[in-house]
C-alpha cells in the first residue's frame, strides 16, 4: 500500500505551489518517491532532523528549498511547512515552525 501525502493547512499546500516552476518540479518528483519508499527514501531525496521530522530537499536552477513532513499512522505523510533556502545551515526559526506544527498533528 503506498503513503498518502496530506498538507498541515491550505496554506502550506499554496506556499508549496507558489515555489518556482523548477523547484516545484523537483518537488512533485520527490512526492512520488516519498509516496513509493516513505519513510526508507534517504539522502540525497530526504533527510532525518530527528524527532520523527524529516525535510524533502526539491532543488531547481532557481535556488534550494526545504519542505519538512512528519509521519502518522495508517502510512501518512503530513507536509509541515516549506521555505526557500538561502543559507548553508537550516534556520532555527524555519525549524521551530515545523516542529511546532509537528506536535500539532500528533496531539503531544
Amino acid at each position: 500500500m503506498p503513503w498518502t501525502i496530506d498538507y498541515y493547512s491550505e496554506e502550506v499546500r499554496l506556499e508549496i505551489d507558489a515555489l518556482p516552476a523548477d523547484i516545484r518540479a523537483s518537488y512533485t518528483r520527490l512526492t512520488e518517491l516519498l509516496e513509493e519508499f516513505g519513510l526508507d527514501l534517504r539522502m540525497p531525496h530526504s533527510r532525518a532532523m530527528g524527532g520523527g521530522l524529516f525535510e524533502l530537499r526539491p532543488r531547481g536552477r532557481e535556488g534550494i528549498a526545504r519542505v519538512f513532513y512528519c509521519m502518522k499512522v495508517g502510512k501518512r505523510i503530513i507536509m509541515l511547512h516549506s521555505f526557500i533556502k538561502k543559507t548553508q545551515e537550516t534556520p532555527k526559526r524555519e525549524l521551530d515552525i515545523a516542529r511546532r506544527r509537528q506536535k500539532e498533528v500528533s496531539g503531544t
